[in-house]
């Protein structure tokens, strides 16, 4: 294909001397077109444009100098059964030497007499400079590998460095002027330059100043195009038809009174931005973020409960079945008798009225169909074929995190009459500011902060090694009380994905040399749902004192009887993911403990930690991982939904509000939305939005 052929949409295999090889490369690093490639950023640059003279260039740094080749052989060193290529240089101030190692194609391309760019780091080899294996390049009026800003990129197969920057640099002058997707108005107020030039400079920046503005802009519409279709997705769900649910002031103060516990003024500002958004005549869409034990589920039930005195229907979604369960029998608590009858549990394993009577799975799908019953707590089980809905008023996804967009959408949808029902998410992962505007942009945002009268904070140490012994005694004192612990393991190498293996020494370890008179399980991700569901449920219901678990721990499933805690090689988690593991003891009115222990640890890794025994905020916890370790360690591993962005980082709080402003700008005038470009980059974004 010609270089005037090309555009964005070529394939890769387009480009000129593109071997079989190199293009399997790119494949295995998703680079397929020449857009994947010119998308496929530095994720860092090599400072190479300083130029030294040979008398200059020290051991401390990396050097870069331009001298000419007097001497260049290949040869086979046979002790060490290696091609290794030797190099002789000088300029006007010395000379100097270079060596690679099985890299004989360097003495075919560098010539005696050629003058190139040397760089890297040296070493002295008697009175003579000699740099190991060092980047090369030829003097040229454009150098793409030294002498610059050199960009450096993550590499996967066996495409080199040199080859994606040659890549990168051809397809940046073949492919000719690439449309800017970002309108005028945008570009000249914000002074960013353009679509073009960005791409050039994040790729071969002339010098800093320009490599920023260029990464400005490119963040900036990764952010803006982010919330185009955020607040587009947000207008089409609020267009739907949906059902009016005026607020039950009887129904709602009646349980409230009949509470043991009194909301919180969170709780309570929650509930009512619920109520009203559910008396509006546009679905609801809102998130329920709160910290672990701050009581998001009463809300939410409270709401539930609203909907069906209404005549509606409430579809209650948990990601397992014993969370599931929870939220049956707590419900059942929490309703009149008169409304026990209405509601029903429907898992995988088993299905159940509220009055305990017992209903067939094909029964109890009709009694839903049919709008018999009304509220229906579940699992996947509730978006499978043969279950529809008679009059879905409200949907609540529990750890909304866990499903994704497909499954939220197939529950909204199976409403016999199609109305779009209210939507309400829930979360216990404290999520920073910045990350819930980019993350949720097409919801509202319900916070609860503030925990429930009488719950206690959960004292957390930093334990050294050398006291290990004496934690184990305190958990054994504990455990004759009737208490219960848990033992987190991280996941310890790359091979062993689930952590299996450090939990399954760990276990070992405990039976046989410290606990062995102790009835102690393990649980980890290799384990079968069942399995895993049993184990929990008889720990829940204290048939054991200990359990030995990888990250697999349910959020959100209480263990009453559950006090203490030991957390392995604490550094390897995030702040907000151990804040999680903290929060499954601690729901009694006994003291909890949980103890940090630690292999070899960094500076940043004690702060972190230290920071967490000083603090049970899990929101202020979130704030801190995401400025000392980025917005992935916010949710611990990587979660359903979570968005993937290029180039723009979730922490920029002051670009996102930028690009919120503009996005919402541009969709208030018709005259951007008829462009048929700005629609085309719209569909091509793939992240897609909470709701769809």
């Amino acid at each position: 294909m010609k270089s005037s052929d090309l555009n964005l949409h070529s394939n890769v295999k387009d480009l000129h001397a593109i071997a079989a090889n190199l293009s399997s490369g790119l494949k295995k690093m998703n680079i397929k077109t020449i857009e994947d490639l010119l998308w496929y950023f530095p994720y860092r640059y090599d400072d190479l444009s300083e130029i030294k003279k040979i008398s200059d260039i020290s051991d401390s740094e990396i050097n870069t100098v331009l001298v000419k080749i007097t001497k260049i052989k290949s040869y086979r060193a046979w002790r060490a059964k290696m091609m290794i290529t030797e190099l002789v240089a000088e300029d006007d101030s010395g000379q100097i030497e270079a060596i690679w190692f099985r890299q004989k194609f360097v003495s075919q391309i560098l010539k005696v007499g050629d003058e190139v760019y040397l760089s890297g780091k040296v070493k002295k080899k008697k009175d003579t400079w000699q740099f190991i294996s060092p980047s090369y390049e030829k003097d040229k009026p454009e150098l793409i590998h030294s002498g610059r800003l050199v960009p450096i990129y993550h590499l996967s197969g066996k495409v080199t460095q040199k080859q994606l920057r040659f890549l990168i640099n051809k397809s940046l002058k073949d492919v000719g002027d690439i449309d800017d997707p970002l309108p005028v108005e945008i570009l000249n107020k914000e002074k960013f330059p353009w679509l073009q030039e960005s791409l050039e400079q994040i790729h071969f920046p002339s010098d800093k100043d320009n490599l920023k503005k260029a990464s400005q802009r490119l963040k900036f519409q990764e952010l803006f195009y982010l919330q185009i279709k955020y607040k587009l997705a947000k207008q089409d769900y609020q267009s739907q038809d949906t059902y009016q649910i005026p607020l039950d002031n009887k129904l709602t103060n009646s349980l409230l009174k009949d509470l043991p516990f009194k909301l919180t003024l969170d709780q309570q500002k929650a509930l009512y931005d619920i109520l009203a958004d559910l008396n509006k005549e546009m679905p609801m869409n809102r998130l329920l973020e709160g910290d672990v034990g701050s009581g998001k589920t009463i809300v939410a039930i409270l709401a539930g409960l609203n909907a069906i005195s209404s005549d509606l229907q409430v579809a209650l979604m948990a990601p397992t079945e014993i969370l599931a369960s929870q939220h049956f029998k707590n419900i059942k608590k929490l309703l009149p008798k008169k409304y026990l009858k209405d509601i029903a549990i429907l898992t995988r394993t088993s299905q159940e009225l509220g009055n305990t009577k017992k209903i067939t799975k094909s029964s109890l799908a009709k009694k839903i169909s049919s709008g018999d019953l009304k509220f229906i707590i579940g699992t996947h089980s509730l978006i499978q074929d043969k279950i529809n809905f008679n009059s879905l008023g409200l949907v609540i996804i529990d750890e909304q995190h866990r499903f994704g967009v497909k499954q939220r959408k197939a529950l909204k949808n199976k409403n016999k009459d199609n109305r779009a029902p209210h939507l309400l998410s829930m979360t216990a992962t404290p999520i920073p500011r910045t990350l819930s505007l980019t993350l949720y942009g097409d919801l509202d945002i319900s916070l609860i902060k503030e925990k429930p009268a009488g719950r206690q904070d959960i004292k957390t140490f930093l334990v050294p090694d050398q006291k290990r012994a004496d934690a184990y005694k305190f958990i054994l004192d504990k455990i004759k009380n009737k208490e219960q612990a848990f033992i987190i393991c991280p996941l310890i190498d790359e091979s062993d994905k689930l952590g299996v293996k450090s939990v399954t020494s760990e276990y070992k370890k405990l039976n046989k040399d410290i606990f062995p008179d102790l009835d102690i399980r393990m649980l980890h991700g290799k384990l079968k749902s069942e399995a895993k569901e049993k184990i929990m449920e008889d720990f829940k219901n204290n048939k054991f004192p200990m359990l030995v678990a990888t990250s697999v721990i349910e959020v959100g499933v209480d263990i009453p009887g559950a006090t203490m805690m030991i957390i392995e090689s604490a550094e390897r988690f995030g702040l907000s993911q151990l804040h999680q593991f903290r929060g499954r003891i601690g729901r009694n009115n006994k003291e909890s403990f949980c103890m940090l222990f630690t292999t070899d640890s960094s500076h940043n890794d004690k702060t972190r930690l230290q920071a967490l025994s000083k603090t049970n905020d899990g929101f202020k916890l979130a704030d801190l991982d995401l400025e000392l370790r980025g917005s992935g360690e916010v949710f611990g591993n990587k979660q359903t939904g979570l968005i993937r962005l290029k180039i723009a980082k979730l922490s920029e709080t002051r670009l996102i509000k930028k690009a919120q402003k503009w996005a919402q700008k541009i969709l208030s005038d018709q005259k951007y939305l008829n462009r048929q470009d700005l629609q085309n980059t719209i569909e091509a974004l793939k992240t897609e939005a909470h709701l769809e």
